[in-house]
């Protein structure tokens, strides 16, 4: 099936039904975010009666989860660029929610452990096949409103997990036991899997009322070399558009892991009160960032200017170049916070244009692995390297005391890194639009 010049598929659904596919994906990523940060919360319960180490515990949080995420993304994606989206994505939902669940159960260190795996299993059904499935609904004109959209579910997961988080850290403190039908007597942590796991499977039955978009030809297998050539020919873009957002996503991941610690260290506030404050403005100021960095993008596509989700992505780290270097330096935590709320807005302002680009950047064929890349260079650049480098300039240079100024150097490296690749990717990024027509129609052939 050959892209017209737009990106879109000659036959396109309703936009009220192109919409509500957007709201079904969006629910999903709402639950990936919250089952995937909802454990950062439950530390200290969990070390205590699990008799577990702080190394342990980040083995939890990270690893076990985000390289499981990442490498088993591209297989995904490869099927995904050839079989029903929409089933796999469901499943994948499913399969989640399920892990999540039985988190509840788990009463030693390894069973955790595996069952956190498989949560970074299912999940990894669900970011390139979504995307991918989007693009087919939407132009490209329109794709930046799209995904900016479906990528509100990372900030209101996130935002609703600190702030459940805050709300029951008292609870899930105590050191009794309760008593659930079917699981028998658990924690009070535990019960927070319960509360999180089960209204996925609710989400993943929503996804037999969507509709995989007709897609002729592209069940073809589309050999692995085709997908080599092309990430070749066009690596300048790749590397740009990937390390570019990841060096945006590193700053990110940084923030989101030691935000609440640098406000108790720096600030004297509980961590209920730093929690609150954390998810209130994710959710609020986040949302209207990640919307309005996709409609700029729109905006700069419908004037010509097809490079403008880099354009994008230079406006947030320019923002954030400026404001998440000034809030850590703030004399009071209530000037932190209000620099804080325009941090969130800069820090969500480019995450809908990054994976309308993703998308973008590929002919269809080869859409959902396109993007798997994508996916697995933002998790590790972002996931793995980011909360660790805080941690390393806070315990080898700056002491305890000094996180600010760990937070101020990371974001200062980071931001300026993506902006110098943004900048020296927007040429190659605009060939590689103009080329993309010619390497469809040769995998075509060679399909």
């Amino acid at each position: 099936m050959r892209e017209t010049s737009t990106g879109a598929p000659p036959s396109s659904p309703s936009d009220a039904y192109a919409w509500y596919v957007v709201a079904v994906l969006t629910l999903a990523n709402i639950s990936a975010n919250v089952d995937q940060y909802i454990l950062t919360l439950l530390v200290e319960p969990i070390k205590r009666d699990l008799g577990i180490s702080d190394v342990q515990m980040s083995l939890l949080i990270g690893p076990a989860f985000t390289i499981f995420y990442a490498v088993l993304g591209f297989p995904i994606a490869r099927l995904a660029d050839r079989a029903n989206r929409r089933n796999l994505m469901a499943g994948g939902v499913a399969l989640w929610s399920v892990f999540t669940t039985l988190c509840a159960t788990a009463r030693a260190y390894g069973r955790l452990f595996l069952l956190r795996v498989g949560v970074g299993v299912g999940e990894a059904s669900l970011g390139a096949p979504s995307v991918s499935l989007l693009a087919d609904y939407f132009p490209s004109e329109r794709r930046g409103r799209a995904l900016s959209t479906y990528s509100l579910g990372i900030y209101i997961g996130a935002g609703s997990a600190y702030f459940i988080g805050a709300l029951i850290v008292g609870l899930v403190a105590s050191t009794g036991t309760w008593t659930v039908p079917v699981i028998g007597e658990i924690r009070p942590w535990q019960s927070v899997f319960l509360a999180v796991g089960l209204p996925g499977l609710v989400v993943a039955a929503l996804f037999a009322t969507i509709r995989e978009p007709e897609r002729r030809g592209v069940e073809r297998r589309v050999p692995l070399s085709a997908l080599v050539r092309y990430v070749a020919a066009n690596r300048r873009t790749y590397i740009a558009h990937s390390f570019g957002f990841a060096a945006s996503g590193l700053v990110n991941s940084a923030l989101a892991a030691w935000l609440a610690t640098f406000f108790v260290r720096t600030y004297g506030l509980t961590a209920p009160q730093a929690g609150k404050a954390q998810g209130l403005l994710t959710i609020s100021i986040g949302t209207v960032g990640v919307l309005c960095g996709g409609w700029a993008a729109d905006a700069f596509v419908t004037r010509g200017r097809v490079d403008g989700p880099l354009r994008v992505g230079m406006i947030g780290a320019a923002g954030m170049l400026v404001f998440a270097t000034a809030m850590p330096l703030m004399p009071t935590a209530t000037l932190a916070i209000v620099c804080l709320a325009v941090v969130n807005f800069f820090a969500a302002f480019p995450w809908g244009a990054a994976a309308a680009a993703a998308a973008e950047m590929v002919p269809r064929s080869l859409r959902a692995q396109g993007v798997s890349l994508f996916f697995f260079v933002r998790a590790f650049v972002a996931q793995a390297l980011g909360p660790t480098s805080v941690a390393l300039l806070t315990d080898r240079v700056f002491g305890v005391g000094g996180i600010r100024y760990s937070l101020v150097v990371v974001n200062v490296a980071g931001m300026t890194t993506a902006l110098v690749l943004f900048a020296a990717g927007l040429g190659s990024y605009r060939r590689t639009l103009a080329d993309r027509q010619r390497w469809a129609s040769d995998m075509e052939a060679v399909a």
